[in-house]
């Protein structure tokens, strides 16, 4: 398949914003590539336990300078989204620096995106235990309690370097018992469901709004024979989930997660906990007041480069 590839070079405070702005519109292949990113993981490189990165991939970078691309499909109507996006950047400069916002457009095959950024993916340790490991990738476990999850992402979220899905994993490392119930929010490519059914959960399910994200995340599944105990929907939670859950975890962006808080409480067992990420360090005491005022208690707030995560607790 052939996709357009549409770069907006801006900032990091702009990130949450645009990427927001693109999912209204109908976009949800999207990548970001933020310098800082990297230097993070180069400064905590013993404590994540990577490697392998290059750092001479920041060579001649701006550090400044985030890049987002998002990808439609070649035979959909790409021209209508490029003015879209461009409405969206007039009106998010208005109350954010969004740097340049400047908008570039290509032409790629997928598999040419696929191999572009196999380079910087290696195996990492995220918390205690959890390898996420690229299926490309050779990896010999160092000791017998490493959890291996095997991903390989496609054109969907999550890879588990970013800040936002390592505090996730972390989170869900911490707070699982043996025999939970897990749900994904925005699943992606199902890297947070897999870790969640490694660590021991009984039944986890996923939803996800793009129909990508669901294939992406239904062959991870299969791929860490896990589909005896995680099953991924397309959809919304509220349309596609009866039951309640130990733990809702949902790794966003702020403002679906405000959405999401007020009532996530009904799908969540008493004392039942809910992990959010994807937010920004300027929206997180939004957020967490939205989350306090539908009766939750904040268990522990995480903090990775610009971004934070909420562990929150229902009250009785």
């Amino acid at each position: 398949m052939k996709w357009v590839c549409i770069s907006i070079k801006t900032k990091t405070e702009a990130v949450e914003a645009i990427s927001y702005g693109l999912t209204e519109i109908g976009i949800s292949s999207i990548e970001i590539n933020d310098p800082k990113d990297i230097t993070s993981i180069i400064k905590n490189k013993q404590k994540t336990d990577w490697d392998y990165i290059d750092e001479d991939i920041l060579k001649n970078k701006d550090m400044e300078e985030v890049l987002i691309k998002a990808y439609i499909p070649e035979d959909n109507p790409y021209e209508e989204k490029i003015i879209q996006i461009q409405e969206k950047l007039n009106n998010i400069k208005q109350f954010l620096d969004i740097g340049k916002g400047t908008i570039e457009i290509e032409k790629i095959d997928e598999e040419r995106w696929v191999n572009s950024w196999k380079k910087y993916y290696k195996p990492i340790k995220i918390g205690k235990n959890i390898i996420i490991k690229p299926t490309w990738e050779e990896y010999i476990p160092k000791c017998k309690d490493e959890i291996i999850v095997e991903m390989d992402p496609g054109m969907a979220f999550g890879t588990g370097t970013h800040e936002t899905t390592s505090m996730c994993i972390e989170a869900l490392e911490q707070f699982i018992s043996k025999g939970d119930i897990i749900f994904d929010i925005g699943c992606g490519s199902g890297i947070l469901g897999i870790s969640a059914a490694k660590l021991g959960a009984k039944k986890v399910i996923g939803v996800d709004l793009d129909p990508n994200a669901v294939k992406v995340a239904k062959n991870n599944v299969k791929l860490n024979k896990v589909d005896n105990i995680m099953k991924v929907y397309e959809g919304n939670l509220l349309d596609v989930i009866t039951e309640k859950a130990n733990i809702v975890v949902a790794n966003i962006i702020a403002d679906i997660i405000i959405e999401i808080s007020k009532n996530v409480f009904k799908f969540l067992k008493p004392k039942g906990f809910f992990i959010s990420s994807g937010i920004i360090k300027s929206r997180l005491s939004e957020v967490k007041e939205t989350i306090i005022n539908n009766n939750f208690d904040i268990i522990n707030i995480y903090e990775k480069g610009e971004w934070c995560a909420i562990i929150a607790q229902m009250k009785e």
